[in-house]
């Protein structure tokens, strides 16, 4: 093999080794936020569970009332993990208390310098995660199952709801999620995903969201309406931002009363 033969495959090696690693999710880093998580968890229980051949880390909070409705999972944004303190925890520990039991699931995670193009290699990877996080909700004997997102996580769930979806999600809560975020790949652009989308959809947001977040909102609910998805709704809370600072008890709220309305089942006392 003569030097330049030499040189180009080495190269060749070295591009597909940065492509594996730049396409995947930073696994060291979800394992750091699981140790540093874990152990500070006050509402719920750590549950680790299979993908594939691997583990990903996630958080069960069982329903405290006496009427079980379902399940929620929740997905956070990017770069973060299930028990984050803005949008995911108040979400996955207080709709328990409204019938939702609820599991936090570990996303696919980067540095946190990536930009948001740089997840689009990554969604690939959501939709095992999300349907060990069914299995598991499944177990306990929960069918009716609804998807609780913010931000990234709400693209990444957009795309999972476009797909093949399991059946047993009956609704789709977008917390800040942008029309416009992944508009050059059309696979996974939510706009895109949203004329696939079957099943109810909020679609929630603050008035002083992200700019991205803002410039979509027409185009959203376009979309939605020209895909026939009469039960898209859109909602912008008053002097929110993206992450709902001070704001947590309205979105609770909100997101609560708006499930009570779609997503209601027809699951009665599944703890028992």
């Amino acid at each position: 093999m003569n030097t330049h033969t030499s040189l180009k495959t080495l190269l060749i090696i070295g591009l597909g080794l940065l492509m594996n690693v730049s396409h995947a999710s930073d696994t060291a880093k979800e394992k750091r936020w699981a140790d540093q998580v874990a152990d500070s968890i006050m509402v719920g229980d750590v549950e680790w569970l299979n993908v594939g051949k691997s583990k990903i880390f996630s958080i069960y909070t069982e329903n405290t009332t006496e009427k079980a409705i379902g399940g929620a999972i929740i997905l956070h944004g990017s770069g973060v993990h299930p028990n984050w303190d803005q949008v995911v925890r108040p979400l996955r520990s207080q709709l328990p208390d409204y019938g939702w039991s609820t599991l936090s699931l570990q996303l696919p995670v980067l540095n946190n310098e990536a930009e948001y193009k740089e997840y689009i290699p990554l969604f690939k990877e959501v939709a095992p995660r999300i349907n060990a996080g069914i299995k598991y909700l499944k177990s306990k004997g929960i069918n009716n199952i609804v998807i609780v997102a913010h931000s990234l996580g709400s693209g990444m769930a957009g795309y999972y709801m476009s797909q093949k979806p399991d059946s047993s999600i009956q609704a789709l809560v977008a917390v800040g999620v942008s029309g416009v975020m992944y508009d050059e790949d059309d696979k996974v652009g939510y706009l895109n995903a949203l004329k696939n989308i079957k099943v109810p959809v909020l679609d929630i947001f603050g008035s002083n969201d992200l700019p991205t977040v803002l410039k979509g909102e027409k185009a959203k609910a376009d979309t939605a309406r020209k895909a026939g998805n009469k039960n898209y709704t859109q909602v912008k809370v008053a002097g929110a931002n993206h992450f709902f600072d001070n704001k947590e008890e309205i979105l609770v709220k909100r997101v609560r009363g708006w499930l009570a309305k779609n997503a209601t089942g027809t699951e009665l006392n599944v703890n028992k």
